[in-house]
């Protein structure tokens, strides 16, 4: 789904997320869908509020990616767009190399 805020490419990426919203202390488990340098798109039923910040750890090839980020749309009952602010030199690291991966991987017709 290309959404008018998306800043960079966005590819498909699929991998277990877990969110902790900050506000509730609510922790979910889900499923990303798309990836970018700047945020993720996530597969969730119950969205949560726009502007809800959320602490994330992303888990693919037995690594794990974390990231502080805020809700910047929801489509309720599908899934939210989320924006990384705040991610480590170690974390970004990997999100750059899980995106070279993702580009160079043909898409399955």
């Amino acid at each position: 789904m290309n959404h008018k805020t998306s800043r960079s490419p966005r590819f498909p990426f699929i991998a277990v997320v877990e969110i902790a919203h900050t506000e509730s202390a609510g922790k979910f488990s889900c499923r990303v869908s798309e990836l970018s340098l700047h945020g993720c798109y996530v597969d969730m039923l119950n969205t949560l509020p726009i502007g809800s910040a959320v602490a994330i750890k992303i888990f693919a090839e037995s690594e794990c990616f974390e990231a502080n980020s805020k809700v910047i749309y929801a489509h309720p009952n599908l899934g939210m767009g989320l924006a990384f602010e705040q991610v480590s030199l170690k974390s970004g690291t990997l999100l750059r190399q899980w995106l070279l991966k993702a580009s160079e991987t043909p898409p399955k017709t």
